[in-house]
């Protein structure tokens, strides 16, 4: 069944043993969001991958950061004043060696081939672009908290509620100061979660049966 934030609140409460007067909607909002937020440093999942499209300005090296960007996996540039049009990857540097490469911007210009992270709103190019070159972003999202509303569910809530309640619990357990063995149970019970999540989001989700072949598991086989 999947998770709501209702019912994951309710069974926050019901395994805490505390009603809403302790465990208040707006305490668990919070924890939910901690909870979330740990997942996702955790583990790379494939529901948080994005892809953004826009233009380069001329003469501009600058482009604005997504809004919801945590983390950007590469640049894809598509020159289009060349027949046939011609895709490339930009390289990622550092803006140390992009002052030391293309140390006159404002006068020089060309198809981009680099690019950097600026600061936290921007991320910048280098050479300044001369065209309106095509670019894609593929990033990691901020991705929707449960925690929106009380029937809001998620791709963690719909298919992962275990890793979901265990993070929660253990955000619950060090705000009520509980025991000691419980925090560290539901600690444990959250790691286990979550390796087997992240053998399934950057291991098997990423395979292919027919280039990779089947997992198979070694056993052990007495001779006879």
């Amino acid at each position: 069944m999947a998770y709501t934030f209702q019912n994951l609140k309710d069974d926050v409460r019901d395994y805490t043993e505390v009603d809403s007067t302790v465990l208040t909607d707006a305490i668990l909002t919070t924890m939910t969001k901690n909870a979330e937020n740990r997942i996702y440093r955790d583990a790379d999942s494939d529901d948080n991958r994005f892809y953004a499209t826009s233009n380069l300005a001329v003469g501009n090296r600058y482009v604005t950061i997504p809004s919801d960007l945590r983390i950007i996996r590469y640049i894809q540039l598509l020159d289009t004043t060349v027949t046939p049009n011609v895709q490339v990857f930009l390289e990622k540097k550092d803006t140390s060696y992009m002052a030391e490469y293309y140390d006159r911007p404002s006068v020089q210009s060309g198809i981009p081939r680099y690019y950097a992270n600026w600061d936290a709103n921007f991320w910048v190019v280098a050479p300044t672009p001369n065209a309106q070159y095509a670019i894609t972003m593929a990033y990691v999202k901020q991705p929707s908290s449960i925690s929106a509303s009380n029937s809001t569910t998620t791709y963690l809530s719909n298919k992962y509620q275990d890793l979901l309640l265990y993070a929660t619990l253990v955000e619950a357990y060090g705000y009520l100061k509980g025991p000691k063995d419980m925090l560290q149970y539901y600690e444990q019970s959250y790691q286990r979660a979550l390796q087997t999540y992240a053998i399934e989001q950057q291991g098997r989700r990423r395979r292919d049966e027919y280039q990779d072949g089947v997992i198979r598991t070694p056993l052990k086989s007495p001779s006879p």
